[in-house]
């Protein structure tokens, strides 16, 4: 096994599947099953979900909401989504804590870092929700900085692509895949990872992202196990 703990990042609109809007349960019960698989294999796992397929905070301020509340709106759709996530694993067997970055006491704990540990060394998953807990951050953000804190080997970001490309592979026909790519090759050519502020956090706390396809049954399974999948940014 190649990774001790992992952190998995997972976009809102992956769980939309086919769908338009909310959650698609197929989908859903597919990332749960491999969630369990590679638990399975005694690495210690947490999950932070983003919120896009419910709402957004960007686009509520284009339309005229202020940005504040969208944002915080935002992250109650993460906590929709985490909730989500939590009951799929728990129906095939998972144990699950899901922590929250406002407080909700009737549905998850407060983020408490050596709480997270705790339950990540007792085999059990953690999902991180409501992102930071403040505006103007996003769930990228979140993701890199809660595995800073429970000191992840490594930020899984699981999208719809398998990887980085020199250009948007679903507009242009003529990108092409990195294997890997240094985290200074992504500032200068101007890739699109994460949002910046994730990314630099990453980079000052020297920890290492895969990008790839979690929508392929089996990819989180070959990275666990220390196959090349998606691409890795490294230093």
């Amino acid at each position: 096994m190649k990774y001790k703990r992992i952190l998995l990042k997972l976009s809102g609109e992956s769980l939309m599947g086919d769908k338009q809007f909310g959650i698609d349960n197929t989908r859903l019960m597919q990332y749960a099953q491999q969630i369990k698989e590679t638990l399975a294999t005694g690495v210690q796992m947490a999950i932070v979900i983003g919120g896009g397929n419910i709402f957004r905070g960007v686009q509520a301020e284009q339309g005229g909401m202020e940005r504040t509340q969208g944002d915080y709106m935002g992250m109650l759709a993460t906590m929709i989504n985490s909730m989500a996530l939590q009951s799929a694993l728990e129906s095939i067997g998972i144990q699950t804590r899901l922590q929250s970055a406002i407080e909700m006491k009737s549905i998850a704990e407060p983020f408490i870092k050596r709480r997270a540990v705790r339950h990540l060394e007792k085999g059990r998953i953690v999902i991180f929700g409501a992102g930071t807990g403040n505006p103007f951050f996003t769930t990228d953000t979140a993701a890199s900085l809660r595995a800073i804190e429970i000191d992840a080997d490594i930020i899984l970001k699981g999208t719809r692509v398998d990887g980085i490309y020199t250009a948007d592979p679903e507009k242009d026909p003529t990108a092409t895949k990195y294997q890997s790519v240094t985290f200074n090759e992504v500032y200068e050519k101007g890739l699109n990872v994460m949002d910046m502020t994730a990314f630099t956090l990453c980079n000052e706390n020297k920890l290492p992202i895969i990008v790839f396809d979690m929508n392929k049954e089996g990819n989180l399974m070959r990275l666990i196990q220390g196959e090349e999948v998606g691409t890795l940014v490294t230093f």
